[in-house]
């Protein structure tokens, strides 16, 4: 009988009968869906009828990601549907690609991708709004959506919105926002908007995508202990693939997640450019809660308010630890950062811009900076963000409020607790 590890708040669940495994809808999910990496490995290749993953190996990272779903997250039904879905989809492009990369590695330029941008930053403070602002200029180059989704074959520079698989991912998507309505109000995605590193790195089976989505603190750990450089190798094949047909002069890509992983990120991309976005964090952690709420409510049952809190607080300081302290330790990087606080994009996205363009040694075109006007006037939310809500935890740890003030101070930002009553 296998051992099912919970939170508190999951315990409380099981108490009362609602846990994985108790009802009859979860019954009858967990027979037809279970999550099991063998199951789901062969399901994909009768699906695509190819045999071969490549590398990295998927067997390990799939294992201990399938039972930290079934052991740990408290998935709901319709969750545990979903998330069956996704990773068959992730395994048959995997076999899809290999089958595709067979013997082309040595064909491939070398090196094929230079002085890449990566966009980071804690999660919600403007580097979605700053990557579709730099997507804008045709000669950068974002991964879009449906590339990420349906890579095969690679795409091509003839290609155009009305291609099948443009068409296909967005009704896909359409039907996901269908199933999840609240996800497209707080993280909405679209078949030819720039998509996240992430979701490339989730062919790896090594991606903080996983995380974000449902509360697997075995998986978790496994992440920290293997490190991210097998995720980041294979991104830069996967983007080598993308621009094989389709030239690419720059790449731009975005993900917060980069905080966690820098170290192994300049070891793939030794030439990367880091655009580092900042924001009040009690701002970020008002908007972080309500993202986990929202996609762990996609696959699983509520999480503790508390608990939540608590751990979107940890997120924070760990991820802004980790980046401060490598950029600390590597002064000789330290001209590959660009730092970028989010009232800064917001009130002047374009003075912001043309300072991004100065420090990338790059001329930015009239034409660009009136695309650019364009999304601005479309994406207009950006500036009506809305303000610290009274209801927002504050911080009660002595500690915790002293390593906001500090970063705070660092990157000029005001700290200022909400009042409550």
């Amino acid at each position: 009988m296998e051992q099912i590890s919970l939170s508190p708040a999951r315990a409380r669940h099981a108490a009362t009968g609602t846990i994985a495994g108790n009802t009859l809808a979860d019954r009858f999910s967990r027979r037809h869906w279970y999550l099991d990496s063998y199951q789901l490995c062969e399901q994909a290749r009768r699906h695509t009828g190819l045999g071969d993953f490549g590398e990295p190996s998927v067997e390990q990272p799939l294992s201990i990601f399938a039972n930290s779903l079934e052991n740990e997250a408290d998935l709901h039904p319709l969750g545990r549907f979903l998330m069956r879905s996704h990773l068959l989809g992730i395994l048959e492009t995997r076999l899809r690609l290999a089958d595709a990369w067979r013997g082309q590695m040595d064909a491939l330029p070398d090196p094929p991708i230079t002085r890449p941008v990566f966009i980071t930053g804690m999660p919600r403070s403007g580097s979605t709004f700053l990557h579709e602002l730099m997507a804008q200029d045709p000669d950068n180059r974002s991964p879009k959506v449906w590339e990420v989704m349906f890579p095969v074959p690679a795409p091509t520079a003839e290609m155009n919105d009305d291609d099948p698989r443009v068409r296909k991912a967005a009704a896909c998507l359409w039907c996901f926002r269908r199933l999840a309505p609240q996800a497209d109000a707080v993280y909405p995605l679209r078949a030819c908007m720039p998509h996240e590193c992430v979701a490339i790195h989730s062919y790896s089976l090594i991606s903080e995508e996983f995380v974000s989505t449902c509360h697997i603190p075995s998986y978790e750990h496994f992440l920290r202990t293997v490190g991210y450089m097998s995720a980041y190798a294979w991104e830069k094949r996967f983007l080598q693939h993308l621009q094989s047909r389709k030239p690419a002069k720059q790449w731009v890509l975005k993900s917060p997640d980069h905080l966690c992983s820098l170290e192994e990120l300049f070891a793939v991309f030794p030439d990367a450019i880091i655009i580092h976005t900042h924001r009040n964090p009690l701002e970020v952690l008002k908007s972080s809660i309500e993202l986990t709420k929202v996609l762990h409510g996609l696959f699983s049952r509520p999480d503790d308010p508390v608990e939540l809190h608590d751990q979107q607080t940890k997120y924070l300081v760990e991820r802004i630890e980790r980046s401060i302290r490598f950029r600390d330790t590597h002064p000789e990087l330290a001209c590959r950062f660009l730092d970028v606080n989010y009232t800064e994009l917001v009130s002047e996205p374009i003075a912001t811009m043309e300072r991004i363009y100065r420090h990338m040694d790059r001329p930015l075109d009239p034409a660009v900076i009136q695309r650019m006007r364009e999304l601005v006037t479309m994406r207009s939310r950006y500036r009506r963000r809305p303000k610290l809500e009274q209801d927002v935890p504050t911080l009660d740890k002595p500690e915790e409020i002293g390593w906001f003030q500090d970063y705070c101070h660092r990157f000029g930002m005001p700290f200022q607790q909400p009042s409550h009553g």
